[in-house]
């Protein structure tokens, strides 16, 4: 069994990585720190290695514990979170190579079972939610500090507990949360409500920008560089920004561009039918059924074309 052999190769390890993908979201930063405050708690010398990530998850317990880089070379256990493939781990998939034995858990359904064990469960509609069952096969304690961590997570990949993948478990693990003393209101307006001034300012650009393809089924919109600049944007600013145009009403596909050095980075966001993770692995991207990315190199009118045909080919 799988998490039997996790449970062994943490148990026996002395120093750990925990590393999870680029650009990182809530549930990456949040599960992150959730393992990381568990392995403190059993002793572990631990490393939570996230070079970039948005300030607005700072409140989190640990996170001021959170390092660029690090000094140790080989591990003996590297863990990765949240993430599907090791070419999202970016310039510091070395301490992955590196380490001695390789742990992947998560929730997404392009899961390349990159790791030497591989802990991946699609019907989660979040990572934070399946390491609540891990830390209790490892007989943790969730604390109110890892709870937190978790809920952050959870409330950040099923928005705000709205999209469809959220299950019943769902709703027990957070009420389990609640009663470690977790402030699920806080944490919900503090990753979900509260915007940055910055995110305003790109958030009209990207409303004003709009077209409505496809007999409105399509939305679609973008940012570039200049406009990051010209806004004195900060990593995570443009979070949400997908989100726009999926909650109008008669869409089925929400397109972002945002450009980043090889081109652009596509962000999918969709409704009721169409699979993005299918459009977005076209790409040599990929993600859940709803919520899926990629890169496209290029100009903008090259990255625009090839998204919307290839999603009008799923509508």
């Amino acid at each position: 069994m799988t998490l039997d052999n996790i449970k062994e190769e943490i148990n026996k390890a002395e120093t750990i990585v925990i590393l999870t993908h680029e650009s990182p979201d809530g549930d990456a930063i949040g599960s992150s720190l959730a393992f990381y405050i568990a392995l403190k708690q059993m002793g572990k010398k631990v490393d939570v290695i996230i070079p970039e990530y948005s300030r607005t998850f700072n409140f989190l317990p640990g996170a001021n514990e959170i390092k660029k880089e690090s000094d140790i070379t080989e591990y003996d256990v590297a863990l990765v979170l949240d993430c599907s493939d090791t070419k999202r781990l970016s310039t510091w998939v070395n301490y992955f190579d590196d380490a001695k034995v390789k742990i992947s858990i998560d929730h997404h359904g392009s899961n390349k079972m990159f790791a030497d064990y591989n802990f991946v469960n699609p019907a989660a509609p979040a990572n934070a939610q399946i390491l609540i069952t891990v830390l209790e096969f490892l007989e943790i304690d969730i604390t109110k500090e890892i709870g937190t961590c978790l809920l952050t997570g959870i409330i950040t990949d099923t928005g705000g507990f709205k999209y469809s993948g959220v299950t019943q478990e769902t709703f027990e693990f957070t009420a389990g949360l609640l009663s470690k003393g977790v402030n699920v209101s806080e944490v919900y307006k503090k990753v979900l409500q509260i915007k940055t001034r910055t995110n305003f300012e790109l958030t009209k650009l990207v409303i004003d920008r709009m077209e409505f393809l496809e007999d409105n089924k399509i939305t679609f919109t973008y940012i570039t560089e200049d406009d990051l600049n010209s806004v004195s944007a900060e990593i995570g600013d443009h979070e949400g920004l997908v989100e726009i145009g999926r909650d109008i009403e008669g869409v089925e596909v929400s397109i972002f561009l945002r450009q980043v050095e090889d081109g652009y980075k596509a962000s999918l966001r969709s409704n009721e039918y169409v699979n993005v993770s299918d459009v977005c692995m076209i790409f040599g991207g990929g993600g859940h059924i709803r919520a899926a990315g990629c890169v496209i190199p290029g100009s903008l009118e090259h990255a625009k074309e090839k998204i919307i045909n290839q999603v009008k080919m799923y509508l």
